[in-house]
C-alpha cells in the first residue's frame, strides 16, 4: 500500500529501545545476552508460527491480513462517513471490549481532546461518544447530552448476542422508535456476515439496515483495523488509509524472525524472559495524553490474550502477567514512587513521543525564586521529555526493567504501526508460552453465569448451580 514517500515513512518509524533492560544497564538485575541467545530457538518458533498461520479465519489470524484486503471496504466507509458528517449531529458507538476500546483509543490519539466542546466549524463533524459500559447512570448521562433523532448509532456486535450492547441497542430503539424514528435511518449495525442476532433484526426490516461485517477471523481485542474501528475513525475524519498504511509498514519491519531486527519479536521475547523471572506485572505508561488510551487498549489485549489456564497440550501453566495502565507525567506522583522502590516484581513500557502536536513555550518570570524560574524559555514538550527520560534512568539505577517505544509523532501512520506492532507482540508471545492466544474462556464463564441469574433460557442448570452455592456468611460482612 503506497503511502507518501519511503523517505517520510522512514522518518516515522516506530522504535523500541530496550538498553534499560539489560545487564549492561542493570547488572545483575538485567538480562545479559546469554539469556537472549539462550531463547533464540523458541522466539524463531514463535514468529514461524505466527507466520505460518497468517489469515486462518479458523484460528482467529485473520488480523494479520486487515492492512491489505480492505480496499473495497475503505472505500465504502470513506463514502458512508461523508454522508454521516453531512445528516448527524452526533455518532455513538454502542459496544463492549474491543469494539469500544479502540474505536475511543483512536479518538482519544488523533482528535482535539476536547472534540466535543469545539464548535461545528473546528470539530469538523458530530460529537462521538463511546457507550461500553451498562451502568444506569452512564446511559442515563449520554441520552442528557444527545438528540436521539439526530444521532447515528453504531451497533457493534458479531454474534448480536452480547448482552451490554443488545440492552444498549434495546433502550435506543425503544427511544427512536417513540419518536418515530425508522430504525435503519439511524443505526448501523457491525457484526457478522450473514448471522446472528443483528442479521434476524436486520431480516425483520427487509434488510434495510446500513451493515459492515466484523470477519470471521478477527477476534475484538485485534479488531480496530477493521470495520469495527475503521468506520468511527472515518467518521471523525481520521485518515484510515493512513493507519493501515502503518500497519502494513510495520508488518514489514517485523518479517524477520531476528530479535535483534524484528521490534515485535524483541518485546515478546523480553516478556517471556520475565516471565520466567517471576515479573507478574507490566505496565504500559505512555508519555502523551493522546495516548492515554492507548494503555487501556493494551490491557485488554495483553490479558485476555496471554492469561491462560492451560497450553495447548492441556498442562495447566496459569500463563500471563497483569497489565497496569499508567499516564506520565501524572502518574510519577501517584506510582512511580512504587514502581521504584516497591517489589521487583514489574516491567515498565513507557511510549515516548518526539514531536507534539504543540510545543506550548513556557514564560519567563519570577527569576528570584530558582524552584520557578528555571523553568522559563523552555516548552512544555521539553518538560514532559525531560521527565519520562528521568524516570526511565530512575527506575534503571533502581534495578528496575524498563523498555521505550520511541514514536516520532502521534499521527495515523505511527498509530497503525504502534497497533500492529502490539498485536505481534501478544501473537509472538503467547506462541513462545504454548498458549492460545486468541480464545477467552474466563471471559465466556461470566457471560454463562450472567445469563442465568437473568433468567435466559438454556442456562437453568447454571442457574441451579449458583442457586446452590454456600451462602454468604455474615461474619464476613462488616
Amino acid at each position: 500500500m503506497a503511502y507518501k514517500t519511503k523517505e517520510w515513512r522512514n522518518a516515522m518509524r516506530v522504535t523500541v529501545d530496550y538498553n534499560y533492560m539489560m545487564s549492561r544497564s542493570l547488572g545483575d538485575k538485567g538480562i545479559t545476552d546469554s539469556e537472549l541467545r539462550a531463547i533464540k530457538d523458541k522466539a524463531e518458533q514463535a514468529f514461524d508460527y505466527v507466520n505460518d498461520k497468517r489469515g486462518r479465519d479458523d484460528l482467529y489470524m485473520g488480523w494479520t491480513e486487515l492492512p491489505y484486503n480492505q480496499d473495497a471496504i475503505v472505500s465504502d466507509i470513506l463514502a458512508t462517513a461523508k454522508e454521516i458528517r453531512k445528516k448527524f449531529k452526533y455518532f455513538v458507538v454502542l459496544g463492549i471490549g474491543g469494539s469500544a476500546l479502540g474505536p475511543s483509543m483512536v479518538f482519544n490519539a488523533l482528535k482535539h481532546l476536547h472534540h466535543n466542546e469545539l464548535p461545528p466549524k473546528l470539530r469538523g463533524g458530530p460529537k462521538f461518544y463511546v457507550e461500553d459500559n451498562v451502568d444506569p447512570v452512564r446511559m442515563q448521562a449520554l441520552l442528557d447530552v444527545i438528540e436521539p433523532e439526530k444521532t447515528c448509532f453504531n451497533v457493534i456486535s458479531k454474534s448480536g448476542a452480547t448482552s451490554e450492547t443488545m440492552a444498549q441497542f434495546l433502550i435506543i430503539a425503544d427511544i427512536l422508535e417513540k419518536k418515530g424514528v425508522n430504525l435503519a435511518d439511524n443505526m448501523i449495525f457491525t457484526t457478522d456476515a450473514c448471522r446472528g442476532n443483528l442479521i434476524k433484526i436486520d431480516d425483520k426490516f427487509g434488510g434495510k439496515f446500513k451493515k459492515y461485517v466484523l470477519p470471521d477471523g478477527v477476534g475484538g481485542r485485534f479488531s480496530e483495523l477493521c470495520p469495527v474501528g475503521l468506520l468511527p475513525a472515518a467518521v471523525l475524519g481520521i485518515d484510515i488509509k493512513g493507519m493501515l498504511a502503518g500497519a502494513a509498514y510495520m508488518d514489514s519491519i517485523c518479517s524477520k524472525p531476528n530479535i535483534a531486527k524484528n521490534p515485535a519479536l524483541a518485546c515478546a521475547a523480553l516478556m517471556y524472559i520475565t516471565m520466567q523471572q517471576g515479573k507478574n506485572i507490566h505496565v504500559l505508561m505512555p508519555y502523551s495524553d493522546n495516548l492515554k488510551l492507548m494503555a487501556d487498549w493494551y490491557c485488554q489485549l495483553w490479558a485476555e490474550s496471554i492469561g491462560k489456564a492451560v497450553d495447548y497440550a492441556g498442562n495447566t501453566v496459569n500463563a500471563g502477567t497483569t497489565p497496569v495502565k499508567s499516564l506520565g507525567v501524572t502518574d510519577q506522583h501517584s506510582q512511580v514512587q512504587l514502581y521504584i522502590e516497591g517489589p521487583y516484581d514489574k516491567v515498565i513500557t513507557f511510549i515516548s513521543v518526539k514531536n507534539y502536536g504543540t510545543q506550548m513555550p513556557i514564560a519567563y518570570g519570577y527569576d528570584d525564586i530558582p524552584d520557578v524560574g528555571f523553568l522559563g524559555g523552555h516548552t512544555m514538550q521539553e518538560l514532559i521529555q525531560a521527565e519520562n527520560k528521568a524516570t526511565a534512568y530512575a527506575l534503571m539505577r533502581a534495578g528496575r526493567m524498563n523498555y521505550t517505544i520511541n514514536m516520532p509523532e502521534v499521527n495515523a501512520f505511527t498509530l497503525g504501526q504502534l497497533m500492529f506492532m502490539l498485536e505481534l507482540q501478544t501473537a509472538y508471545a503467547g506462541a513462545m508460552l504454548g498458549i492460545d492466544t486468541f480464545n477467552q474462556p474466563g471471559v465466556e464463564n461470566g457471560k454463562k453465569a450472567t445469563f442465568a441469574l437473568l433468567g435466559k433460557k438454556g442456562y437453568e442448570n447454571k442457574k441451579r448451580e449458583i442457586d446452590s452455592a454456600p451462602p454468604l456468611d455474615e461474619k464476613y460482612i462488616v
